[in-house]
């Protein structure tokens, strides 16, 4: 028996998403943040600030799950969404573990095209998302609670026919909300691709073993959830994606085969 390959499309798109992601998504940060930016003297209120640097984020990751890349590969752009994905069992386990490695190397890339952002970037360390106002367990409670809300809200968004084509459009208010109550604990990752990246650049990674441990508690106590209180059964998934589901879902999205027509 002839084993198929995997389709690249997939994680060619993942890895293109995640990048995407992680350059203007943290561009973001650094403007708002890094040092000589004007935004502190428009906008002074440290609270104020860390809700509208949320929302541009989330504004990011809204935009890279309606592009044609966030199409083909569903736009997960996280690890914890993807294993959030696998557990409802709408991946295969090899492209799951496939869609992992290419979130990592896409964070890796566009976290390396911030160094254009030179001293400003290198201020904040490129965005770079570590334990603060409470130590490391709080920092780690935080991020529990940050990617259960991510994912709480993707199961029933997405879950919920009428609903989940309007589900990239609530990231930005999501990520607002997170990042205001959440970021002087963690950082506010909710994703340890998104942590990789600054980590990577800044070759800092004391603490990072947090940002993908405390996510994937995150990811397992929602799916636990759903499951003990049969909520699977109302809110259903049909495909391993955040946006597009209009659209036909490709099964090379559910098996990471590459069909014979591609």
């Amino acid at each position: 028996m002839v084993k198929k390959p995997l389709d690249p499309k997939l994680f060619v798109s993942e890895a293109i998403g995640t990048g995407a992601l992680l350059f203007f998504g943290l561009s973001c940060v650094i403007f708002n943040w890094g040092e000589g930016s004007i935004v502190p003297g428009l906008i002074p209120s440290e609270p104020v600030r860390r809700l509208v640097t949320g929302f541009l984020f989330g504004t990011v990751g809204c935009l890279v799950t309606l592009s044609p890349v966030g199409r083909i590969s569903g736009a997960h752009i996280n690890p914890a969404v993807s294993l959030a994905f696998w557990l409802r069992g709408k991946m295969k386990t090899a492209t799951m573990i496939g869609y992992i490695f290419s979130q990592m190397a896409g964070a890796a890339i566009g976290c390396l095209l911030l160094l254009v952002w030179g001293n400003q970037g290198s201020s904040v360390q490129f965005g770079i998302t570590v334990p603060g106002n409470g130590g490391l367990w709080m920092a780690f409670v935080g991020e529990i609670i940050a990617t259960a809300a991510l994912i709480f809200y993707l199961y029933i968004f997405i879950g919920i026919k009428k609903l989940r084509n309007f589900t990239p459009y609530g990231i930005p208010f999501l990520y607002g909300l997170l990042v205001w109550a959440e970021a002087p604990y963690s950082g506010c990752s909710t994703n340890p691709a998104r942590s990789f990246g600054p980590a990577l650049v800044s070759l800092y990674f004391k603490s990072y073993w947090l940002y993908w441990v405390a996510p994937v508690i995150g990811v397992l106590f929602v799916t636990l959830f759903f499951r003990t209180l049969r909520l699977n059964r109302i809110y259903r998934l049909e495909a391993a994606r955040v946006s597009h589901h209009n659209k036909s879902t490709p099964e090379s999205l559910k098996t990471g085969i590459l069909s014979e027509k591609a």
